[in-house]
Order: C-alpha cells, then sequence, then structure tokens
C-alpha cells in the first residue's frame, strides 16, 4: 500500500511542495486526496532530500494544505497499450473520450520510453506515398524519417495534416500500416474537425488519436506526445505495423514546456524558453525510426507554427537541427488561393534520394525532380524581374519559365485537400509541365529519359 503524506506546504500554480517523504523517486507518478475525495494525479519534479517537488496534471484549485492527503505511487507514467487502441479517441492522459469502454491492456508501458541506440538502427529508404505532389514528387518521405510542416498562424495545416493522415500509405506491401495522431492545445473545433474527417472517410479504423485540448492543464500537453508515440512504438516494434505518427502543433507543447519551467522559476533561455528544450525536442523525435530486426517502422510528421512566420525562431530553429529536412507553407501562395500552400523552393527531405528511383517511385523520378526545382526557380526569378523592369524586358525563354512557374503552381502545387495521386500521377504531371519547354533546355533529364518521356500525351 503506497505511503499517504499530510504534509502539503505550499502549492504555487501547477506545483505542490511536500516534505518528509521517504523513498520517492523523480518522475514518480503520486495522487493528491482532497477532503471530498476527489482524486488528481501529479508527478514528481524534483527531490532534494525529504522534500519532493510535484506537478499537478489538473487545476490546483480547491486544494486545502491541511485536509489534502499525497501518495506515491512507485511507478512513473504509464500507457496501457493493446491493439484495440485503433480507431479510438483518447485525452492527453490516455483516457478514452469517445464515450467507448476501457482498453484492456495487453502491456503497461513507460511513456518516456527508451533512447534508440544508434547503432540499432536501419537506415530508412522505403517510400512512402502521402498522395501529395508537393511532398511525394520534390520532397519524398521516407520510411523511418522525420519530416516536419513549417506552418504559420492562420495556414491550413490542420487540412494538410488531416490529408496526409487519411491518404499515406507503403506501396507494394500488404503489411499493416497505422496512423498516431496527436494533437496538442488545439481547440474544440479543430478537434472535432480531425476526429470527423477521419470517421468520414474510414481512416478512423486504422488511426490512433490523442487529443489535448487549448483549456486542458499544460502539464498534460507534456505528456500527449508521449502517450502518442509509446502508442506507436508497441504498435510499430511489437505488431510490426508502419507506424506514421503527426504531432499538431509542436509550438503549444514547447508553451506548455516555458510555462512549466516558468512555475518552477527556472532561469530562462532564448525566448523565455527553458535552456533543456533541445534535449527535451530530441526526446521526441529520436523515437522515430526503424530497428534492425524488427518490420516494423515510425516516421513522424512534426508540425509547428512559427510564430511571427520566423524560421529563426527557439521552436522552428531547433527542430530543423534534430529532423531530416523540413516542408515549409507559404503565406503568399495561400493568399493566391493554391491549396496546399507548399513553398517547394525552401522546402526539403533530406533523405527523398534514398526513397526514389526504379523499384521504389519510378526511374525517371529524380531527373525529373531536380529539373523541376531548377525550372521552378528560374521562373520565379523571371517573374521577380518583370515586376521590376517590366514583361518587355525579359527573353521569350525567360517567358515560357514564369508560365512554367504559374502553371507549376495552379497544376502541381495546388491539388486541394481531396484529392490523392499516385505518385505515377504526380511524375506524368511533371512531364506534362516540362513540355512547356524546349527540349534543349532540360539539361538535368538524361537523353534515354527525355526519349522516353518528353513531348509524349502524359
Amino acid at each position: 500500500m503506497p505511503k499517504e503524506y499530510r504534509t502539503i506546504r505550499e502549492v504555487a500554480g501547477p506545483l505542490m511542495l511536500v516534505q518528509g517523504v521517504e523513498g520517492v523517486a523523480f518522475d514518480e507518478l503520486a495522487e493528491i486526496e482532497l477532503a471530498s475525495g476527489e482524486k488528481r494525479r501529479c508527478r514528481v519534479l524534483e527531490i532534494d532530500g525529504g522534500n519532493a517537488l510535484v506537478q499537478l496534471f489538473e487545476s490546483s484549485t480547491g486544494i486545502n494544505l491541511a485536509s489534502s492527503k499525497v501518495r506515491f505511487l512507485g511507478r512513473s507514467m504509464e500507457l496501457g497499450v493493446s491493439e484495440d487502441m485503433l480507431s479510438r479517441v483518447f485525452d492527453g492522459l490516455g483516457r478514452p473520450i469517445d464515450n467507448g469502454p476501457d482498453i484492456l491492456p495487453e502491456q503497461r508501458l513507460d511513456i518516456n520510453g527508451l533512447p534508440m541506440n544508434p547503432a540499432a538502427r536501419n537506415y530508412p529508404q522505403e517510400f512512402i506515398q502521402t498522395g501529395v505532389s508537393a511532398i511525394d514528387g520534390l520532397n519524398t518521405l521516407v520510411r523511418g524519417q522525420k519530416l516536419p510542416i513549417f506552418s504559420a498562424s492562420g495556414l491550413p495545416h490542420a487540412n494538410l495534416a488531416a490529408q496526409i493522415a487519411r491518404q499515406a500509405k507503403v506501396r507494394g506491401t500488404s503489411e499493416p500500416f497505422a496512423v498516431v495522431f496527436a494533437a496538442m492545445g488545439i481547440t474544440f473545433e479543430e478537434a472535432n474537425f480531425f476526429t470527423e474527417s477521419f470517421r468520414e472517410t474510414g481512416a478512423i479504423d486504422r488511426t490512433v488519436m490523442f487529443v489535448n485540448l487549448a483549456n486542458d492543464p499544460a502539464i498534460e500537453r507534456i505528456s500527449t506526445p508521449r502517450m502518442a508515440l509509446t502508442a506507436a512504438e508497441y504498435l510499430a516494434f511489437e505488431k510490426d505495423m508502419h507506424v506514421l505518427v503527426i504531432l499538431t502543433d509542436i509550438t503549444n507543447y514547447a508553451d506548455s514546456l516555458r510555462e512549466v519551467s516558468a512555475a518552477r522559476k527556472e532561469v530562462p533561455g532564448r525566448r523565455g524558453y527553458p535552456g533543456y528544450m533541445y534535449t527535451d525536442l530530441a526526446s521526441l523525435y529520436e523515437r522515430a525510426g526503424r530497428k534492425k530486426g524488427k518490420s516494423g517502422s515510425i516516421t513522424m510528421i512534426p508540425i509547428l507554427t512559427m510564430p511571427e512566420d520566423d524560421k529563426t525562431h527557439p521552436i522552428p530553429d531547433l527542430t530543423g537541427y534534430i529532423t531530416e529536412g523540413q516542408i515549409i507553407l507559404s503565406r503568399e501562395l495561400h493568399r493566391q488561393g493554391i491549396e496546399p500552400p507548399v513553398d517547394v523552393l525552401p522546402s526539403l527531405s533530406r533523405l527523398k534520394d534514398k526513397g526514389i528511383g526504379e523499384g521504389k517511385t519510378r526511374k525517371d523520378h529524380a531527373n525529373t525532380m531536380n529539373q523541376i526545382f531548377a525550372a521552378y526557380a528560374r521562373g520565379k526569378e523571371a517573374k521577380e524581374l518583370m515586376v521590376v523592369l517590366g514583361e518587355a524586358a525579359l527573353t521569350d525563354i525567360d517567358k515560357l519559365y514564369a508560365d512554367f512557374s504559374d502553371a507549376f503552381e495552379r497544376e502541381y502545387v495546388s491539388q486541394g485537400y481531396i484529392t490523392n495521386r499516385d505518385i505515377e500521377d504526380t511524375l506524368n504531371l511533371g512531364w506534362k509541365l516540362l513540355n512547356m519547354l524546349p527540349r534543349a533546355e532540360l539539361k538535368r533529364i538524361k537523353d534515354e529519359l527525355l526519349d522516353e518521356y518528353y513531348g509524349k500525351e502524359q
């Protein structure tokens, strides 16, 4: 029976100081029982001799120091996991919120997981088809990769996240594919949008959802992605599934980290965020990957909104250091009605060349990808020149490139949120656009590929 303490000396926001404790460990789970019999969960943040600093998962309202008691449970926070989690919706602490029954767990796992030994990792190299041309064709996602989406306030990253979760699949395999979707600090409307979107298309059947709303406690927001990743590790490495983890919004998570850090009176780092934020984010992102000897894998798409559209802000900055590239959404493209507004030029998937080519996508993928990038960049330059000097200053070939960049945004990037394109459709569309340019301009494509695809009806 856990020992009870009636020695709460101080409550400050989400923190409590309990004195005279024995045998209590860092990160241990505890519960506080109020005089009314109501119980609230908490965990140990700091131990100093007989003093324990405890953090509440729920509100501290109504706690009476004299009549409340604390029990330390002797274990860290755990999630009960089983395959029955698929098609279910949970809150940030792993409790069902879809009016369904509780999960009967096959096992209980510590939500902090274990870091994956780099020597035990397999290199990511299998193509994942998201059905979104701007990602599949130009910034390819590979199984086991961490590829964040950098968005900004007011941009439709929620629509893109839902689209990827609905459409993503590993081609040419019968191995089961699952999506673990964790939403942190979102509004009720957004939560409803995601749930309904998955239900309408049947994607909910292969999805586990963890939803933490904006009015839920900050400490619950910190545990939400860890709950989701624990579920993903179980499905990937115990049940041999390919798991895609989508975390939205990492900015809300980092803000909760800052809030808790401020409550603990820690010395702040850049922009008030704690100095250990890099380590903390890495402890989440590095749980993705492929393990030797296991057929399952975890691929991760963290989504974050860049405060003030600033790529140098600590959250996108640190995320970019840990992950393998980024997909950037553009406010300018969004204003032009391009949906999804993926800004192809600054976006980058560092592993894209590992997941494409013959046997994975198609033999012309790498060449056409490089050519489209180059042609689009030149077209953008021509359009900028046109703004400054007028159309008359452009050569005929520059005008062709300017037309190419417009057509590329309108037809290739802007596909809406319900179109699911196979990689063949994406590659054929690329050739259709490249046909706008003279063959002599396509210097990045091998002659044998030009002979096979250029000028043909796609």
